[in-house]
């Protein structure tokens, strides 16, 4: 089992969970991460301003990046 950290970060904030968790592989730890996400994406979108940024991203055990999920708002024109 490897253990994962989840950081999300918006605008300004960007933070990390000191806590790990355990997934037997990256595509459990992936699962994981989507299942979190959708949980969050209500709230985060109906908050969301134009031209702003929000992602998640699991990191690794040396806090490396594996995946990123990104929710960006454009304004065009």
């Amino acid at each position: 089992m490897s253990l994962y950290f989840f950081r999300i970060s918006h605008g300004r904030y960007s933070g990390a969970s000191e806590h790990g968790s355990e997934f037997e592989s990256r595509e459990a730890a992936w699962s994981e991460m989507t299942k979190v996400c959708a949980d969050l994406l209500g709230g985060i979108s109906r908050s969301l301003k134009p031209n702003a940024e929000w992602h998640m991203e699991l990191l690794d055990e040396s806090r490396q990046p594996v995946f990123r999920i990104r929710l960006v708002s454009e304004a065009l024109g």
